[in-house]
């Protein structure tokens, strides 16, 4: 059982900056696979990007690449979402979840934090 809990939502400005952070509990946090969604009002969830267990792999949705980056540090069982150039579309509920089996499933989730994005 893995309890995720996210971080570092707010208010900012068009082509600023947030880094979201998500902290897991339990000792096995560096064997999951990672992944970072957002969902925005009257919209469907969406995926943002992932990163593999060791941190060697990441993917982004064509939407958020180039802007946004996903790290870990599994010593600190900690996963982040730095978001760079911020745009009003970006405005959504962002999520974490685990992977346990590197396999795109994700079974695992926190509770969302929300990160707005003004004009």
């Amino acid at each position: 059982q893995v309890q995720l809990v996210e971080s570092g939502g707010g208010l900012v400005q068009a082509g600023g900056s947030l880094r979201l952070s998500c902290a897991a509990s339990g000792r096995t946090f560096s064997r999951y696979a990672m992944g970072w969604f957002r969902q925005a009002p009257g919209k469907e969830r969406e995926f943002v990007g992932s990163i593999s267990s060791s941190g060697g792999d990441t993917y982004y949705a064509d939407s958020v690449k180039g802007r946004f980056t996903i790290s870990r540090v599994n010593a600190k069982n900690t996963v982040y979402l730095q978001m760079n150039n911020l745009k009003p579309e970006d405005t959504a509920v962002y999520y974490c979840a685990a992977d346990p089996t590197g396999r795109g499933v994700y079974q695992y989730w926190g509770q969302g934090t929300q990160a707005t994005v003004s004009s």
